[in-house]
């Protein structure tokens, strides 16, 4: 099973080339399916891999398949090869798992849409491309495949491309991304540079050798490569395409949020840890970028209306705790976190995609409430989600985020473990304002979205009962998993400094999420604490948050609208007086030099004789001066 891994990659690949060419012929069910059961037959494929790699001993959990060189270029050699380990096939079920099952909600979701063949198409590339980017070997592979999921959130964001927002979203990811991306291609090619090979073992291996603990160039490269990652995974300061992205479908902000994409960045520094535990000052900038991240995305959440929008700034905020335990060494309980976010971050998109459908389009919570009774599976599905995200024990958000704050107290990193369980607290509290404005309390639904209220179709409730078993139960295989990912961080822990017991840790993350939970409950279910109110009394701080800190603005004022200016100056200038004067000034030079040479065209054949023999005289001249000289 472990030799033929590759096929996880050819599953989809089929569903992305026959929808492709043969999708809109196929029709609308049976394009669906098809791209449903590709991404499930990987998923079924990876869980085959899994008992592969469970039946060697646990040192030997590590297997470089080479498929074929691809680029062989003096010094350069680069085959296209994948890694089994631990870390990757955690990864890929994550990845195919979750991904199979929005796949099969989007076959009720985009049922109506003329551009199903399309999207089903898009999505399974999306899929292709974050398999090649988990499984790759050696960083160029792991570019491509970087490089291939960015191009796909391009045209899933901006997928219903005749709105013009639409459109615009899929354009500022794809821009916004190009910025990490370029220090992401400078980590690599200063790697080759530094290593004389872009081969994750040969680069492991020799670093401790090659690079000196905590010098310029073990820096360089570990910020390098996080400046991709704070692009890919929206980290401050380039997390502003991630709230746009809500642009597209729903189905593909659950993927882009949860199994896909935003945890690239996370997975990367994990997968480079040996590099990063020799630059600790990137490992700190990595903490700090994260836990800012969070509590700031945390504060924006608050004030939102539109649930999507809620779900975006959650998804930044726990980004950011991810990047605090990485940033800190306990890099198994980065990727638990990834893992459990991807469920339940899944299932409170696809819980707001069903809202979403049953009313109509309408996603301002303000116009929702008391859809509880109504949206049965929807809501108790959703509340698993919330309960599990807020960090309520026994659900799995409360195991995964506890071990990420104990590490960071642990490390000695007080400040950064302050900051996060402020940030737990917060997200309690817009979670649980999220779920109170839209399932409970009294209806504000409009009139006529009332009327077509109706639960979503079993395509979309199934998936959304899957997650929230998974939301519910993953945290207790905590130590199983970190047992099962010793092997690769084997030497990689957080500090431990002491202080706190246990005990008192997990009751203080506990008291945060309980605080949070029972301050929106008096906010927004008993109306004990008006909102209202407290808005009116500081409104400035109400719209600044609600304006996301005018981050946006700022962008446009100092980069895009210069810029913009600078490329019209340019057109009118440059590309107007100097490219076009080249261009028309070419053939204009050619046209005055014929109208000389024209004169000489008379068709007097006396003239050509006489011509013919003036230079026939000037070149034997010319020769002979020549031969005398020499």
């Amino acid at each position: 099973m472990l030799q033929y891994a590759w096929l996880v990659l050819v599953f989809p690949l089929a569903g992305v080339l026959i929808n492709a060419f043969f999708g809109y012929r196929l029709g609308r069910r049976a394009c669906g399916a098809l791209a449903t059961v590709a991404v499930a037959l990987s998923f079924l494929w990876g869980v085959g891999i899994l008992a592969g790699l469970l039946n060697l001993p646990a040192e030997a959990r590590e297997v470089h398949l080479a498929l074929w060189d691809w680029i062989v270029a003096a010094d350069l050699h680069v085959g296209l090869s994948l890694l089994v380990d631990p870390l990757s096939v955690v990864m890929l079920l994550v990845v195919t798992g979750v991904g199979a099952l929005i796949h099969l909600y989007s076959n009720g979701y985009m049922r109506e849409d003329p551009d199903y063949a399309r999207f089903f198409t898009y999505l399974n590339l999306f899929i292709v491309g974050m398999l090649l980017l988990v499984l790759a070997d050696n960083f160029l592979l792991l570019y491509l495949g970087w490089e291939a999921v960015g191009l796909c959130s391009y045209l899933l964001i901006g997928f219903w491309y005749q709105k013009k927002s639409a459109a615009d979203a899929g354009k500022k990811a794809f821009i916004v991304n190009r910025v990490g991306d370029f220090g992401f291609a400078l980590g690599i090619m200063l790697i080759f540079a530094t290593f004389g090979t872009l081969g994750f073992r040969e680069v492991f291996e020799r670093a401790p050798v090659t690079l000196q603990a905590g010098g310029a160039v073990a820096t360089a490269i570990t910020l390098l490569l996080f400046t991709g990652a704070i692009g890919k995974s929206a980290q401050i300061p380039l997390y502003v395409w991630l709230p746009d992205a809500m642009e597209g479908p729903t189905p593909v902000s659950a993927l882009i949020h949860a199994a896909t994409m935003v945890t690239a960045g996370v997975y990367m520094v994990a997968r480079t840890h040996v590099l990063f535990a020799l630059a600790p000052v990137s490992s700190a900038v990595v903490a700090a970028i994260g836990t800012l991240t969070a509590i700031y995305a945390a504060t924006i959440a608050l004030v939102q209306t539109d649930i999507k929008r809620v779900l975006a700034y959650s998804t930044i905020s726990q980004l950011g705790y991810m990047f605090l335990a990485v940033g800190v060494g306990a890099y198994a309980a980065g990727i638990f976190h990834l893992t459990t976010h991807a469920f339940f971050k899944a299932l409170l998109f696809l819980g707001a995609g069903s809202v979403i459908h049953a009313l109509g389009g309408e996603q301002d919570m303000r116009r929702m409430g008391g859809l509880f009774s109504k949206l049965r599976v929807t809501g108790i599905t959703f509340v698993v989600a919330w309960l599990a995200i807020s960090g309520i024990p026994p659900l799995s958000g409360f195991f995964s985020k506890d071990e990420i704050l104990a590490a960071a107290y642990h490390s000695g990193n007080v400040p950064l473990w302050l900051i996060g369980l402020i940030t737990a607290g917060l997200t309690a509290f817009y979670m649980s304002r999220a779920v109170f404005l839209t399932f409970f309390g009294d209806s504000r639904v409009s009139h006529e979205a009332a009327h077509h209220l109706h639960e979503s179709p079993p395509t979309m409730t199934v998936p959304l009962a899957v997650l929230a078993v998974l939301a519910a139960i993953a945290g207790l295989g905590a130590s199983a998993f970190n047992g099962f990912l010793e092997p690769v961080f084997e030497g990689a822990h957080a500090a431990e400094a002491g202080g706190l017991p246990e005990a008192a840790l997990i009751a203080l993350s506990v008291l945060a999420a309980v605080v949070g939970i029972a301050l929106a409950w008096l906010m927004y279910q008993r109306r004990a604490i008006a909102p209202e109110r407290i808005g009116a009394r500081v409104p400035s701080l109400h719209r600044l948050l609600y304006n996301a800190y005018y981050v946006d603005y700022g962008y446009q004022r100092l980069v895009v609208r210069p810029l913009h200016a600078l490329a019209q100056w340019l057109a009118r200038s440059f590309d107007l007086g100097v490219i076009d004067g080249i261009v028309n000034g070419v053939p204009a030079l050619v046209s005055g030099m014929s109208r000389r040479l024209r004169g000489w065209q008379s068709g007097y054949v006396r003239r050509y004789a006489l011509s013919l023999v003036f230079g026939v005289v000037i070149v034997t001249t010319v020769a002979l001066v020549m031969v005398r000289t020499i």
